[in-house]
């Protein structure tokens, strides 16, 4: 868009909460927290949501999820709203999005 926006959270059928969370490597110590205030993105670029990086955090599971499975995810924006994504279950453990299988904003 022409305009900043910010990722300020999300919803899933299967889980209690859906947080964005970042994984850093501080002094050599991988730390994982919940991004505060939200995700801004800025006008023009792309934000990609993975392991080991800037991720969804499902929290509270109501049924456990397959690999190869689809579900759907609904992210909020500041700006934007709800918007509904379908995201594949990648195997316990995966360092990046299954091929073919991510979506931007």
């Amino acid at each position: 868009g022409s305009a900043p926006d910010r990722l300020v959270g999300g919803s899933a059928a299967f889980a209690e909460r859906v947080e964005i969370h970042e994984m850093a490597t501080q002094s050599g110590i991988m730390t994982m927290r919940p991004v505060t205030g939200g995700l801004t993105i800025a006008p023009g670029q792309t934000v990609e949501l993975k392991p080991g990086g800037l991720h969804v955090m499902f929290m509270g599971l109501s049924r456990p999820l397959a690999e190869g499975q689809s579900v759907k995810v609904t992210l909020e924006f500041e700006t934007a709203g709800k918007v509904e994504i379908d995201l594949a279950v990648g195997g316990l453990g995966a360092r990046q999005a299954p091929a073919g299988e991510h979506s931007h904003h």
